[in-house]
């Protein structure tokens, strides 16, 4: 009787131990719930909306949520999208944390002008990126060689609403041409490309960091040429326009023997400011500990600088990034 005895005690006892365990095991499996926290993020999402599957932001934005996932024990990944007007929009409506964007349609936002007719108070900024630079492809027979060339053909000038949409048609205008003058096809990075090997189009606006993968297959499959923006002219539309810079698209980035003038718009970090100062500052910091790691995975994002980050700012910064960037002074 006793050995009886003694032995439901202690199979009373196995079991308490084996549900105390489980429920130790459960907090730990909890992840974002342990970690939210201390050494967490009091969010358990983010979702950063990127651009198109083949551009910069993409390939950086899905080396970005693997770091956040990794280090903080979230639910982070990229959703290609239309890009910029549609990545504030997403933050708008609360569908996203974060996002890329460019910095002439982060201004519209900031302002309520252009595709934003109120101010988008929701979107504050985390950093300035690298430039995107305006690359109007076409082939080398096209006849193309200024911008004022293209009137009369059909223009591939990036999605619909999209932030190289919208450069396109705001540079496009400081040159005095508008959509009229133009047969124009709403096409993403990919598509332009088809575009121009099908010689459906004859020219295509493909405005990204670089290099731009979808340029980079075209220089192997057609003979292409880089149209040049004259620099002047670039100084001129930047005095009502002052995200347009004149930059130059370096030789052999595409096979192309002589640097290419051209203009270029700073790309932009942004989060919804429903996030908190803490959880900003913890995605802020791991952002530039990950600088090495992102260059990796593209090449345009080994311009990013903690001291570039700071400058050509174009929206409100959000606390928690102030707070990383204080700490750094």
């Amino acid at each position: 009787m006793k050995v009886r005895k003694y032995g439901l005690l202690f199979a009373s006892a196995l079991m308490s131990a084996t549900i105390l365990a489980a429920c130790g095991d459960s907090d730990k499996d909890g992840g974002a719930d342990s970690k939210g926290s201390a050494d967490g993020l009091d969010t358990r999402i983010v979702t950063i909306a990127t651009g198109g599957s083949s551009g910069p932001y993409n390939i950086i934005g899905t080396t970005l949520a693997n770091e956040y996932s990794t280090e903080f024990g979230v639910n982070s990944k990229p959703q290609s999208t239309g890009a910029s007007v549609e990545n504030i929009n997403l933050i708008k409506e609360g569908k996203v944390e974060m996002a890329f964007v460019m910095s002439d349609v982060l201004t519209e936002a900031a302002e309520g002008i252009g595709n934003f007719p109120e101010k988008v108070d929701k979107v504050q900024q985390i950093a300035a990126l690298y430039p995107n630079y305006v690359q109007i492809v076409t082939t080398a027979d096209s006849g193309i060689k200024t911008i004022e060339d293209l009137k009369g053909k059909r223009v591939a000038v990036g999605d619909q609403n999209s932030g190289v949409e919208v450069n396109a048609r705001n540079l496009l205008n400081g040159f005095g041409i508008t959509y009229d003058d133009l047969k124009v096809d709403y096409l993403g990075y990919a598509e332009a490309a088809d575009g121009l090997k099908s010689g459906s189009i004859d020219a295509a606006f493909l405005t990204s960091g670089l290099p731009n993968s979808s340029v980079m297959e075209l220089a192997a499959s057609i003979d292409l040429a880089l149209v040049a923006v004259d620099p002047a002219k670039i100084e001129e539309i930047a005095k009502d326009q002052p995200y347009f810079v004149a930059m130059d698209i370096p030789a052999d980035t595409y096979g192309n023997a002589e640097p290419i003038p051209t203009a270029a718009i700073m790309n932009a970090l942004v989060v919804s400011s429903d996030l908190s100062e803490d959880d900003v500052y913890k995605l802020t910091k791991k952002f530039f500990d990950s600088l090495d790691t992102l260059g990796n995975s593209h090449q345009a994002a080994s311009e990013i600088t903690l001291e570039g980050a700071q400058q050509g700012m174009v929206a409100p910064v959000h606390p928690g990034a102030q707070k990383y960037y204080d700490e750094q002074k």
